[in-house]
């Protein structure tokens, strides 16, 4: 939405709301703006949750593998977890060719990797970027 209109929702000046915006920025609450793209849409057929364990945890193990999770197109997001599992990643692929290959090419044959168990989506029930920020209100 434009800042105007952002300023009437709020109930407040344009120039105000842009101030507050700008200010929001400089302190890092606001981190960024993006598009939401429907995966469908542009060849994204099959969307995949990863639990990946590690055979070893020392540091150089660890950040070897976060490398290469970040140069992977595929993954959209990767967690740290507690539990049996090391990582969570979710991943979009366009088939299940795809993912195959993805699976065997490249994450089994990471650093480290001791076991991998997936998950494929059938149906996503909410996909929101927004936070819960009830806290906030007064």
């Amino acid at each position: 939405m434009t800042n105007a209109e952002l300023a009437e929702r709020v109930s407040l000046s344009s120039s105000a709301c842009l101030r507050r915006l700008q200010r929001l920025e400089a302190e890092g609450i606001l981190t960024g703006y993006s598009a939401q793209v429907d995966p469908q849409a542009v060849g994204l057929g099959l969307q995949a949750f990863v639990r990946v364990r590690l055979s070893k945890h020392e540091s150089v193990a660890v950040e070897r593998f976060a490398e290469q999770v970040n140069g992977w197109d595929e993954v959209v997001a990767c967690y740290a977890l507690t539990g049996d599992m090391d990582y969570l990643m979710h991943i979009y692929v366009t088939d299940l060719e795809h993912f195959s290959r993805f699976v065997l090419d490249r994450l089994l044959n990471a650093t480290g990797v001791a076991d991998v168990n997936s998950s494929f989506v059938l149906r996503t029930v909410k996909r929101s970027a927004a936070l819960p920020l009830t806290q906030l209100e007064r």
